[in-house]
């Protein structure tokens, strides 16, 4: 007899449109932190780590956000790079936890 079938796998999808509309300037940076931060199957599926190295991105955005682009020592630029290898890493994450042992 099979097990019955676990709901969805947590996925980075969402939080990746999210920072699409970022990017597009669909939303603020406000708005994309609490989207990030309301992620909680994603966060929940990863080690602790995912979600305290998302934390510091987030918290270097908005606090970046509070000045212009020259005077701040956080480029919005290599934060949203930081995000790009932050969903890479959970997704490969995710695909591990996924394999067959």
């Amino acid at each position: 007899m099979e097990a019955p079938a676990a709901g969805p796998s947590p996925t980075t999808s969402p939080l990746r449109r999210a920072l699409g509309r970022l990017r597009a300037r669909e939303i603020g940076i406000h708005a994309f932190a609490g989207e990030a931060r309301a992620q909680s199957a994603l966060l929940d599926a990863l080690p602790e780590r995912f979600g305290q190295a998302l934390e510091q991105i987030l918290q270097r955005m908005e606090s970046g956000s509070l000045f212009a682009e020259e005077s701040c020592s956080f480029s919005q630029a290599d934060l949203h790079r930081l995000l790009d290898q932050w969903l890479e890493r959970a997704d490969a994450e995710l695909a591990s936890l996924q394999r067959p042992t």
